[in-house]
């Protein structure tokens, strides 16, 4: 039976990630660096999870001596401040069925926790900005990177998430919509539905239960899933 749905968010909530990529160039320019990641490039750095992760793999990669640790943290954090104003000023949307879905959830008694590897301050933004107000408060756990030495692909947020909704992994669905997300939950037991993402879309997802455009087109058979 299930008991819980357990969602990542950059990518499989929203559509993030090209936002968080116009952030890390503004991030760069204003701490005087002549990088710019266009969408080529930040597909490829997106098999590194985490943002801070990303800056030091794509200096090593372009043979620049290493970036001090505390510039790193500043440069991580003005990235998600400027990420945060610009969700508040309405520059994100959950993805179709997003909504749909936690309602269902919701009406049949099901936990809902968030298992994501992004910043805390990430999750609050989006949750305020695109998610109605009387469900803003309806997940049981949010884990972020944060919480968790490490991250995705490791299934430790997932572990952690399980452990706090009190249920076993049989138990829960999780979405998510990138390989190394995929991976991560598939570690930790969990039968997961794949949206694929923007910037995911050519990826082969072995092992997922499902491979849906987005939540709205599976939304019947997923009503029926979780009914069972």
């Amino acid at each position: 039976m299930i008991k819980a749905l357990i969602f990542d968010v950059d990518g499989t909530l929203a559509e993030t990630e090209d936002l968080h990529r116009e952030c890390f160039n503004k991030t760069f320019s204003q701490f005087g660096l002549n990088w710019h990641w266009d969408q080529k490039t930040y597909g490829e750095l997106l098999t590194t999870t985490g943002g801070k992760e990303r800056m030091v793999r794509y200096a090593a990669e372009m043979g620049l001596s290493p970036i001090d640790a505390a510039v790193v943290l500043d440069m991580h954090h003005t990235k998600n401040s400027l990420y945060a104003a610009s969700v508040a000023n309405g520059a994100l949307t959950l993805r179709p069925g997003v909504e749909e879905v936690i309602r269902v959830a919701m009406a049949r008694n099901m936990k809902l926790g968030i298992a994501t590897t992004t910043s805390r301050s990430n999750i609050t933004a989006l949750i305020s900005a695109c998610f109605p107000e009387e469900l803003q408060d309806k997940f049981q756990t949010i884990v972020c990177g944060e919480d968790v030495i490490h991250k995705k692909p490791n299934p430790e947020a997932y572990g952690l998430c399980l452990a706090r909704l009190k249920i076993e992994a049989k138990e829960a669905i999780a979405f998510e919509d990138s390989l190394i997300g995929l991976a991560a939950s598939l570690a930790a037991g969990i039968p997961t539905i794949v949206t694929p993402s923007a910037y995911t879309r050519d990826g082969n997802f072995v092992g997922a239960l499902k491979v849906i455009a987005d939540l709205q087109c599976g939304l019947e058979s997923l009503i029926e899933l979780i009914t069972v």
